[in-house]
Formats: structure tokens, sequence, C-alpha cells
């Protein structure tokens, strides 16, 4: 399989999603702005949100896939068939009673994720009732996940990368046509994520159906439990979860601290997310997805060499496009946010505010990146105890560093714990790969970031130079002309910064990988 070219693939269908994502955040923005209803409806999603990152890019598939993928080389189509569905089969029951205490218990999930809203009654209960309209898609999202895992071991990307556009449509959808209708619009984008939840289970099942996979579920959970895989996934998932999302355990106890803060601040620290999110998806979690079934074969069948060149060609990957990216960010963080986000009720303040906050997160986005990829390192071996270790040291700090920058910096401080700490997350993993002889770095990195820092420099300077020859808010009503000054600006980073590393010798060729 040649990884770059599947890599590719997943990166134009993840692009897809990210546009998509962008327009929903548009017309959320142009139609809630950041106010009380949007930061209701934040703190509403981010529990199936949180649960999206750490099933379909984290946890889940971390546990899941390595095993799938050991039964699948060496145990055969029928033994790989049982465990498929006894897999699904508990996770069905358990996503079903976690649904329901969740309905139940909304008011509880919402006091604990966002203390400060208490205060204010009506806030409180628009949050409730947005929770409650969402948590069902916790379930069906998970079970996304694990149709998703099954089609990524039989290298089937495509479905799995697209799925998530299907989300963005629905809200898209429904901000024309059922926003409109409702006497408070921001509960159209909470019906739409069920529905979009529904349509993104259902666009696996024929790919499903076509390699033989699609689940069978029991109504007997119990047997399924006997299952010694299922035992062994459940074993290691566990610390997984915690291990895979101590960012996202942080951005959580951030959003509880956000809320005792201005209003609005949830909001600024959402959208400065999304935006981070953008390259971190397109890369991070995409190349981790195209690394792990090829590292868990490598380790089934123990080829180490292999292994480890496997890491090594995925951490120049990330270095060549997020480091560039991260640059973008800080460099160009204010026509960002304008051309995303300026419309409507986000008024030039949320813009300055969001932008702040870009900027930290932008500082940490390397690491971000990074984690996503050198934990499969660890999890294609089973090996959960290390980064679970980390993951407990990195939660701390990241507590730690709240309490100096949110006196003074506010939200931004909260924006910059996450990113640092991801950062000390990325650098102990690698660390401890190299010491367990997991990863073994080839030849030519000192001249690799040599090279890289002079095209970095020379892009920064471009992106500075050309960010000040306009007054981005001051266009607000121009937006077309603003967006079209924004791609003028990005076209013109990235030919330098791809210029100059071709000028300094990096080649296409260069990073072309084929998996055995």
């Amino acid at each position: 399989m040649n990884l770059l070219k599947t890599l590719a693939t997943m990166s134009s269908m993840t692009m897809l999603s990210r546009i998509t994502g962008l327009i929903r955040d548009m017309l959320f923005a142009k139609l809630i702005g950041a106010s009380a209803y949007s930061d209701a409806y934040y703190i509403a999603f981010r529990i199936p949100n949180l649960l999206r990152r750490v099933f379909a890019e984290g946890a889940f598939s971390q546990a899941f896939v390595p095993i799938l993928a050991e039964y699948k080389n060496q145990q055969g189509h029928d033994a790989t068939k049982s465990l498929v569905n006894s897999v699904a089969t508990i996770l069905t029951w358990c996503l079903l009673i976690t649904s329901f205490i969740g309905v139940v218990a909304a008011p509880l999930f919402v006091y604990a994720l966002a203390s400060g809203f208490v205060s204010n009654p009506e806030k409180f209960n628009v949050t409730v009732v947005m929770t409650r309209i969402m948590f069902p898609y916790i379930g069906m999202i998970s079970l996304v996940a694990l149709a998703g895992g099954i089609l990524n071991t039989w290298h089937e990307f495509k479905i799995p990368a697209f799925s998530p556009v299907l989300l963005n449509v629905s809200s898209i959808g429904c901000a024309f046509l059922l926003a409109p209708q409702l006497a408070q619009p921001v509960y159209a984008f909470a019906i739409a994520v069920v529905i979009g939840g529904v349509l993104q289970l259902a666009i696996q099942i024929p790919a499903l159906i076509k390699i033989g996979m699609l689940p069978k579920i029991s109504l007997k959970p119990i047997a399924a439990f006997q299952d010694p895989a299922v035992k062994r996934i459940l074993k290691n998932m566990g610390p997984a979860i915690f291990a895979v999302s101590a960012s996202q355990i942080s951005i959580l106890i951030n959003s509880n601290i956000a809320s005792q803060l201005a209003t609005g601040s949830v909001s600024w620290l959402y959208c400065a997310d999304r935006l981070m999110e953008f390259p971190t998806a397109l890369l991070g979690v995409t190349l981790g997805t195209v690394l792990l079934p090829s590292l868990s074969k490598a380790n089934s069948v123990g080829d180490h060499e292999e292994y480890s060149s496997l890491l090594d060609w995925g951490l120049r990957l990330t270095f060549l496009l997020a480091l560039p990216a991260a640059v973008g960010l800080a460099t160009l963080s204010v026509p960002l946010t304008t051309v995303l986000f300026h419309y409507g009720k986000f008024d030039g303040l949320a813009v300055i505010q969001t932008s702040h906050a870009l900027v930290a997160y932008g500082i940490g986005l390397i690491g971000l990146i990074l984690v996503k990829i050198l934990a499969p390192g660890f999890y294609a071996k089973q090996n959960i105890k290390t980064p679970v270790k980390i993951a407990i040291g990195v939660l701390v700090a990241t507590q730690i560093m709240n309490s100096i920058f949110v006196p003074s910096l506010a939200h931004v401080g909260l924006a910059l714990s996450v990113g640092l700490g991801a950062c000390l997350n990325a650098g102990f993993l690698f660390a401890l790969l190299k010491r367990h002889g997991i990863y073994k770095p080839q030849p030519g990195w000192l001249f690799f970031f040599i090279k890289q820092t002079g095209a970095l420099l020379l892009m920064a300077a471009v992106a500075l130079y050309l960010n000040s020859q306009f007054d981005w808010v001051a266009l607000q009503k121009h937006y077309y002309l603003r967006a079209l000054y924004l791609t003028g600006v990005l076209s013109a980073c990235m030919f330098v910064y791809f210029v100059s590393l071709f000028a300094m010798g990096f080649r296409f060729a260069d990073f072309r990988r084929i998996s055995k």
C-alpha cells in the first residue's frame, strides 16, 4: 500500500470535512454570534464532541485496531468476524445504557462542565435541553468509530474519512431550513447533530457488507464478554481513554473555568479550537489513522525495522507540514478569524479575543499533532502503561499552568496551557520510544531541521508583511474581497515555503512510502 497516496486521499476527504465544518461555523457565528446561547451550545456539544475525539480519533481505535489486525493476519475470517460481533454487541448495549443515563442526568453533566452557568438560569436550562437532544449522538458516533476501525484495518480509508462531512452538511441544511422556523435558532444546530450521526452511521453499512464484516448485534451481551480478545480490548481501552485524551480532559476542565470568565469566553475558545483543529485533523488524525494498521501489522509479524521506519516517515511528514501550519496560525490569526467568523453577531471584540486564543493554540500545535503520531507507536504494541503515566503527569502540569496563566491571560491562558501540555506529552512519548528501542531515528534529521528553519523564517516574514497591508476588521462588509485577500496571502506563504524547500534539496519523491 502506498502510504503517501493513501494519506493524500484521506487528507482530501478530511479537507472537505473541515471546509464544510467551517461553513457550518460561519453560519453559526452569523446567526448566533458569541453570546450566552452560543456558549450554551458549545458546552452542550462538548460531551459528544469529546467522545468523537476519544473514540473516533483515539482510545477505542488504539485498543481495537491492533487486536483486530492481529486476528485478521493470524486467526482468519471466521475468528475475526466473531470478534467484531462480540465487540459490536458490548458496545451497543453499553451505549444504550450510557445514552439513557446521559439524558436523565444532563443537569449534572452541565454543572460539571460549566458550573459558572448556574448564575444564569436561562443559560443553564438551554444548555441542559441541548445536551439532552445531542446525547444520543454519542452512541451513533461510537458505532461509527467501530465501523471505521474495521474498514481502516481492511485499508478502506475513504468512507470513514468522508463521514464527518455528513454532520456538517446536516448542520448547514438545518441552518437554512429549520433555524428560521424556530423561536430560538440555536436548537436547529442541536437537532442537526443527531441527524448527522444517523447519516454517518448509515454510510458505513454498505462498505462493511462489501468486506463481509457487518456486525451482528446479539441479545446476550454477557456471552460476548467471555471472548478473550474482547477482554484484552477492554483492558487496554480503559487506560487508553485517559492517555490519548489528556488534552481533551484539559479542554473539558478549561470549559468549566471559561464558563466562570467573561461572557463569550467559551465561544472564543471554541472558535479558536475549530481553527486549530483544521491542521490537527488534516495531518495528525489522518496520518495517525493511516499509520496504526501498518504499525499493527509490522508488530504482529515482528518486523521491528519496518516499525521504526514507519514512525520516522510519519515524524518527518509531521514536521514538514505542521510547523508551517503553526507559523500560519501565529502570524495570520486575525485574518483567519475575520474571514471565517466575523459576520452578523460575531463582532470585532470577538475577533480579537478569538485571535489571541488562536495564537496560544498555535504555540502548541506541533505537540497536539505529534501526540497523534507518537501514541500509536505504543498502542500498536499494546503498551498502555507508558502513555498513561505520561498523561497523568501532563494533566497535572496543564492545571498548574492554568493557575499561572489564567489570572493574567484569562481565556488565552487556558489555550496556552493545553498547547504547552501537548508539547510535554509529545516530548515524553518521543523520549521513551527512543529509550525503549522502539524508534531509531534515521540519518539526516539535523540537515532536515536546518533547511526547514530557513524556509519557515522566510514564510513568517512574508506572512507578517502581507498581514500588515490590510485592515481585516474594517473589511467586514466586503467579505468576498476579504476572503480573496486571505487566499492570496496563504497562497503566497505556501509558495515561498515550498519553493524554499525545493531550492534547498527537498523532493516529493523523498516522502513516498510503500507499506509492506
